[in-house]
């Protein structure tokens, strides 16, 4: 008997919710969808593996026992599929690189041309990740080291160096009533609806909303978004405004929207991140190196 991992993944994504509803949610499909996979694992496995009541969806004996082993099995299975891929790069000379949005600005170009000055035999595949995952493609090991923006859930167990920092601003409308101004105070964007990347990317979504200048005021979510632009669309359209690197004015024009200056909050920061395990890959360390070299040249 075969069970492939899509099914163990929507198993335990709803043994954790306790929901179907909630459980479809989380792995972008449709209830209907989620409900017909888990009947067919029940199947496979001659099990009842859930009780359904209104109150949601309960574990029976059965279920407990997959439940105990499932997580256990997809991150081993995670792992295997991490290594073969890092071999496989290592055996072709290629460096997975991930990246979120516009990587490190103009400095990516030139820390691309100094990986391939040191090591003229290999070549450097840039990845872009959607915002739903901030680390860029580490977490679930489909690159070998990434340019990201700090901070995202899991930094702390990663080994990061931070590369350089820029203002955040904000995007607007261009008829919105404040796109006139020089600079904007934060405390003007308070009661404005924003533009948010999704729920499940957590520090990262509360940093670009600016949850910590808020002094707890409730913040106003106009679209959900997981691409730049299905971003730049929801604000040219008005659902509403959005927190941006000052960058962003130069990667992301656009005749409906304009950029501006916003005092009042941190600035961004850009850095370079792989795992513990990766840091010691020549090949990653040496990527490191030139994104710090090319740092230091610009300090």
């Amino acid at each position: 008997m075969d069970v492939d991992t899509r099914l163990l993944r929507y198993f335990v994504a709803v043994a954790e919710e306790g929901s179907l509803t909630r459980a479809a949610e989380r792995l972008y499909v449709s209830q209907p969808a989620l409900t017909k996979q888990i009947k067919h694992l029940e199947a496979l496995l001659g099990a009842r593996l859930f009780t359904r009541s209104k109150a949601g969806m309960a574990l029976t004996g059965p279920g407990r026992v997959l439940a105990e082993r499932a997580s256990g099995l997809l991150a081993s299975w995670s792992r295997t599929v991490q290594e073969v891929k890092t071999a496989v790069g290592r055996e072709e000379r290629v460096l997975r690189v991930g990246y979120l949005a516009s990587a490190a600005n103009e400095a990516t170009r030139p820390i691309v041309e100094e990986f391939a000055r040191r090591r003229p035999d290999w070549r450097v595949a840039m990845r872009q990740a959607a915002w739903s995952d901030p680390t860029a493609g580490i977490a679930a090991g489909d690159v070998d080291v990434a340019l990201v923006r700090l901070p995202f859930p899991g930094e702390e167990g990663l080994r990061v160096d931070v590369l350089f920092s820029e203002p955040r601003w904000v995007a607007l409308p261009v008829d919105h009533r404040l796109a006139g101004r020089a600079t904007i105070p934060f405390t003007e964007l308070l009661d404005e609806p924003f533009v948010a990347a999704p729920d499940e990317t957590g520090a990262w979504r509360d940093f670009w909303l600016a949850t910590d200048a808020r002094d707890g005021r409730p913040v106003r979510i106009g679209a959900v978004v997981d691409q730049p632009d299905d971003w730049l669309g929801a604000i040219d359209q008005g659902h509403g405004i959005a927190l941006a690197p000052e960058s962003a004015a130069r990667f992301y024009a656009r005749p409906g929207i304009v950029y501006r200056p916003v005092s009042g909050i941190a600035p961004t920061r850009v850095g370079v991140a792989r795992t513990a395990a990766a840091d010691t890959d020549p090949a990653v360390r040496d990527f490191v190196r030139c994104c710090t070299h090319i740092r230091d040249l610009h300090v």
